[in-house]
């Protein structure tokens, strides 16, 4: 009878054990800090999804859950991964030391593909192209609408094969940007196709300096001329 008394209380202490956040392989339950951190990875998940207003829970948990464990994903990865394990060099194309910022892309460039293509698939189950496009909007915070309307401030003129091909390049940065974990990684792959739309207009009867200068000078003049109405105010 003791004995029998004795495994029922080791098996509560198993179970309890477990409840409270360790393994049979007594693993320590994840740091309050890491907590934390999903939370507002879950608290983002919810509110990009919840902004769809798709009227259907079951489909909103489902995508809830794909976003969030790819936002974790991409965070364990770039905090598992830090520049330094990049050896440092040059940039072939420009010759120049790679940066700190350069490493830590080309590390978080390197996670499996799978990593991507599950959070695609994951959405494209339950979502349209649009839909889709709007929860990639989420992550890059407008950078293909905002970073569309200056080329269209710079370049007046801009035609319609012309904003096809710029808004395919932006398109194509904002899905490679989703993999990248801060804001600063997310602009450096937007400049990799903003380079990319730069050269495609100067190879196609534009001068991508003159028209940046033009635009330049005119909002300083604008700007100048602002300042001195309100001085005579």
């Amino acid at each position: 009878m003791k004995i029998a008394k004795k495994i029922c209380l080791a098996a509560l202490i198993t179970a309890a054990t477990t409840i409270n956040g360790y393994t049979q392989e007594g693993a320590k339950p994840a740091p309050a800090a890491q907590v934390t951190a999903d939370a507002e990875l879950e608290t983002k998940a919810t509110e990009w999804i919840t902004s769809l207003q798709l009227d259907d829970a079951v489909k909103e948990a489902r995508l809830k859950q794909v976003v969030f464990t790819h936002l974790k994903a991409v965070r364990e990865w770039n905090n598992t991964h830090p520049s330094s394990t990049v050896p440092a060099g040059i940039n072939p194309e420009t010759g120049k030391p790679l940066s700190d910022l350069d490493r830590q892309i080309i590390a978080n460039s390197a996670k499996p593909k799978s990593v991507h293509d599950d959070l695609m698939t994951g959405l494209r189950k339950d979502l349209t192209e649009e839909q889709v496009k709007l929860v990639l909007d989420k992550y890059t915070i407008g950078k293909v609408a905002f970073t569309l309307k200056g080329y269209k401030a710079i370049i007046p003129d801009l035609t319609a094969e012309e904003e096809k091909v710029i808004l395919a390049n932006l398109e194509q940065a904002r899905e490679q940007a989703i993999d990248f974990k801060s804001m600063k990684q997310i602009s450096a792959i937007f400049e990799i196709y903003k380079t990319k739309c730069e050269q495609y207009l100067n190879t196609h009867g534009r001068d991508w300096r003159a028209l940046f200068k033009a635009y330049v000078d005119k909002v300083k003049a604008s700007k100048a001329a602002e300042k001195k109405l309100k001085e005579k105010q």
